[in-house]
C-alpha cells in the first residue's frame, strides 16, 4: 500500500528558500497593507477612525506577544512543525480576516495573525540560515529583501488597488492561496531540525518578556492617538516598561534564559540588533507618515497614497543585486555608514517644503531610500550572524526580530505623536506636522550610522563548506549531540 504513495522529491535548499519567501511575503505585506484601507474599514462598519486603528494595532501587539517564545519553541519541538504550524494559522486567519461580519471579529483574527507571524519570522529566518552556511549567506540577499524590506513598501501600493478596485476583503483573501501552497510544499521539502533546548522552559522570563513586550507596543499603538495620559495606555507603558526592565534582569542572571541577552555582546551580532532596530523605526515611520500626507494633507487618493512610496521597491530590488557583490570587497561598517549616511539626507530633503507637493521629486528620492537604506539593511541581515553558532541561531533570531519590531513601533508612535494622532483626519491638512515627522525619521536613520561606527571593517570570513544540501554543523545527528529529526 505504501508503495502506492507518491512523495514529491525536492530539494531541501530550494523548498526552503521558496517556502520561506511565501510566508515571509505573506507576513511582510500584512505589517502596512492595510493602512491605506483603515478609512474604507471604518466607513463600511460604520465606527470611527480610531476605532479602525486597533486592526493594526492588534496585529503588532500579537506580533510582539509571539516573538520572545519564539526560538524556544522551534528548539523544542522543531523549525519545520512550528514553522508550518504558524503558517496554518496565519493562512487560516487570514480568511477569517476577510470574512469578517464586524470589527470585533476582524480584530481579533489579526491578533491571530500577529501571534502566528510572530513565530514565523524568526523560524523561519532559523530554517534559511541553517540551509545555508555563513560563507554562502551572501546569496541570499536577492531573498532576504523580498519579505523584509520590499513586502512592507509594496504594501501600501497593494491596499490601496485592491481596496478601490475590489473591496478591503481582498487584503486578506490574497494570502489564503499562497498560504496553502506554502504550507504543502513545506511538508513535502522541509527537513526537521530539533535543536532540544538545555534545561527546563523559563517560565519567569515568559511571563516577565511576553507581557512586557505586549504592553509596551499597545501603548506605543495607543498613546499618540488616544492620548499618553490615558488610563490604559498610561498603565500599560508603566507596567510593560517596569516588566521590561525585570525581564532584562531576569534573562542576564538565568541559567538557561528565554532570550539569551548574551548574545547581544557580540561584536557583530550586537550593533547589527541595533542597527535593525533604529533603521525599522527610520523606515516604517516613513512609510506610516508618507501615505497619510498624501491622503490628508494632499487629498489624494488611497492608492495614490501607496504609489508615492513605491519606487523605493525597485531600489530595494536594485540593491539586493549588488550587495553580495560589494559587501566582501568593502566589508560591513564600509559598506553600511556611508549608506545610512546617504539615506538620512535623503529623509531630511522629503521633509524640505515644496518636495512632498512633487509627485516626480517624491518617487525619485523614494528610489533612492530604496537603494541606500536597503544595502544597509542587507549588510546587517548577511553579516550580522556570521558569528553565531549553529546551536545560538534560533535565539538570534528571535531576539533580533524582537529588537526590529519594537524599532518599527516606535517609529510609527513617534510619527504619529508628531501628526498629532495615530491617523489623521480630513481637518489636519496643515503638512507642517508631517515634515516634522519625517524629519524625525532622518534623525534615528542618522543615528543609525552612528551605530554602524561599530561594524567590523572585514567582512567575516568562516570556513568553506561544500556540500550543497547537506545542512550545515549542527544539522546531522552525531553520538554526543542532541538528536536530530528528519522529516
Amino acid at each position: 500500500m505504501s508503495g502506492l504513495l507518491i512523495r514529491p522529491r525536492i530539494r531541501p535548499r530550494v523548498a526552503v528558500v521558496l517556502v520561506y519567501t511565501a510566508a515571509m511575503c505573506m507576513n511582510g505585506l500584512d505589517s502596512t497593507i492595510v493602512n491605506p484601507a483603515l478609512y474604507t474599514i471604518a466607513g463600511d462598519f460604520g465606527r470611527p477612525l480610531s476605532a479602525a486603528n486597533t486592526v493594526e494595532t492588534a496585529f503588532l501587539v500579537a506580533l510582539a506577544v509571539g516573538l520572545p517564545v519564539a526560538g524556544w519553541l522551534g528548539d523544542r519541538f522543531g523549525t519545520k512543525r512550528v514553522f508550518l504550524g504558524a503558517l496554518t494559522a496565519f493562512t487560516i486567519a487570514s480568511a477569517v480576516c476577510g470574512l469578517a461580519p464586524d470589527l470585533t471579529t476582524l480584530v481579533v483574527a489579526r491578533a491571530v495573525q500577529g501571534l502566528a507571524g510572530g513565530l514565523l519570522t524568526p523560524v523561519g529566518m532559523t530554517l534559511l540560515f541553517r540551509a545555508f552556511p555563513p560563507h554562502e549567506r551572501m546569496k541570499l540577499a536577492k531573498v532576504l529583501i523580498v519579505p523584509t524590506a520590499l513586502m512592507p513598501a509594496l504594501g501600501p501600493p497593494l491596499g490601496g488597488l485592491l481596496t478601490e478596485h475590489l473591496s478591503w476583503h481582498w487584503l486578506f483573501f490574497v494570502n489564503v492561496p499562497i498560504g496553502t501552497a506554502a504550507v504543502l510544499l513545506g511538508l513535502f521539502g522541509l527537513r526537521e531540525h530539533v535543536e532540544g533546548p538545555e534545561g527546563k522552559f523559563d517560565t519567569v522570563g515568559f511571563w516577565l518578556a511576553t507581557p512586557a513586550l505586549g504592553l509596551l507596543t499597545y501603548a506605543l499603538g495607543f498613546g499618540p492617538s488616544q492620548g499618553w495620559t490615558r488610563p490604559a495606555v498610561a498603565v500599560s507603558a508603566a507596567l510593560g516598561s517596569v516588566l521590561l526592565v525585570a525581564a532584562v534582569l531576569h534573562q542576564v542572571r538565568a541559567g538557561t534564559p528565554l532570550l539569551r541577552l548574551r548574545l547581544l555582546a557580540d561584536r557583530v551580532y550586537g550593533p547589527a540588533s541595533a542597527l535593525a532596530g533604529v533603521t525599522a523605526a527610520g523606515l516604517m515611520g516613513v512609510l506610516f507618515v508618507f501615505p497619510l500626507l498624501y491622503q490628508a494633507s494632499l487629498g489624494a487618493s488611497a492608492l495614490d497614497a501607496g504609489l508615492s512610496v513605491f519606487p523605493e521597491a525597485v531600489g530595494l530590488m536594485l540593491a539586493s543585486q549588488v550587495v553580495d557583490r560589494l559587501l566582501p570587497r568593502l566589508g560591513p561598517r564600509l559598506l553600511t555608514v556611508p549608506a545610512l549616511v546617504v539615506a538620512a539626507a535623503v529623509f531630511a530633503t522629503l521633509a524640505v517644503p515644496g518636495v512632498a507637493e512633487n509627485a516626480w521629486s517624491v518617487r525619485g528620492l523614494m528610489f533612492l531610500i530604496g537603494l541606500v537604506l536597503g544595502t544597509a539593511v542587507l549588510t546587517v541581515q548577511i553579516s550580522g550572524f556570521a558569528t553565531i553558532a549553529p546551536s545560538d541561531m534560533g535565539q538570534a533570531m528571535g531576539l533580533f526580530q524582537i529588537v526590529r519590531t519594537l524599532g518599527g513601533a516606535v517609529g510609527i508612535a513617534a510619527c504619529a505623536a508628531v501628526i498629532g494622532g495615530g491617523h489623521v483626519t480630513e481637518a489636519a491638512a496643515d503638512p507642517g506636522p508631517y515634515r516634522t515627522a519625517v524629519w524625525v525619521t532622518a534623525a534615528l536613520v542618522a543615528a543609525g550610522a552612528l551605530i554602524a561606527l561599530r561594524l567590523p571593517r572585514e567582512a567575516p570570513q568562516p570556513p568553506p563548506f561544500d556540500d550543497e544540501d547537506t545542512p550545515p554543523p549542527g544539522e546531522e545527528p552525531a553520538a554526543a549531540e542532541a538528536p536530530v529529526v528528519r522529516g
